[in-house]
């Protein structure tokens, strides 16, 4: 069961939890900006869904919940998501509270040596996008095969099957 629960920082320092999105639809990805391909493209597909939505987008928070929090700090998040995926807000913290929301989300991660990286290490990761609604609870998911014009149709009879207007 996907609890969607999580108590951490976002991108401008600010303390959340999933009850500070309460009222507006979730779409939560878990990632890290060191990520060369799996993430910038996830996020770029995310991206492309919630534009397609117009108006109706503006129901969505879209979330990027770090799973390298020794290397994605609250700065790091900022600039890593303004240059390149300013819609999402990141969301970052302890090891232990970042744990503690990949547990809850049910997110597997394994930190592993990768010569092409700089520090030396990557992490894989469960590369799905959570939508939970504006109650907090798990709606659905997208994996990673799952298209922009999918996940926009997706989203937009969630919105629209939940009354929001656009």
């Amino acid at each position: 069961m996907i609890e969607g629960t999580f108590s951490l920082a976002d991108h401008d320092g600010n303390h959340v939890t999933e009850a500070s999105y309460r009222g507006r639809f979730m779409l939560v990805y878990f990632g890290f900006t060191h990520c060369r391909k799996v993430c910038p493209r996830s996020l770029a597909r995310m991206t492309a869904a919630l534009d397609a939505l117009g108006a109706l987008g503006r129901h969505v928070a879209p979330l990027y919940i770090t799973v390298d929090p020794e290397r994605d700090t609250v700065p790091v998040m900022k600039a890593f998501l303004a240059a390149n995926f300013p819609r999402f807000t990141g969301l970052t913290g302890s090891r232990e509270a970042i744990d503690s929301a990949k547990a809850s989300f049910r997110v597997f991660t394994r930190k592993g040596p990768d010569p092409e990286d700089a520090e030396g290490y990557a992490v894989p990761h469960t590369a799905f996008a959570y939508l939970l609604g504006p109650d907090g609870k798990y709606l659905t998911h997208f994996t990673d095969t799952v298209d922009e014009t999918e996940m926009a149709d997706r989203l937009r009879s969630v919105l629209t099957d939940a009354g929001a207007a656009a």
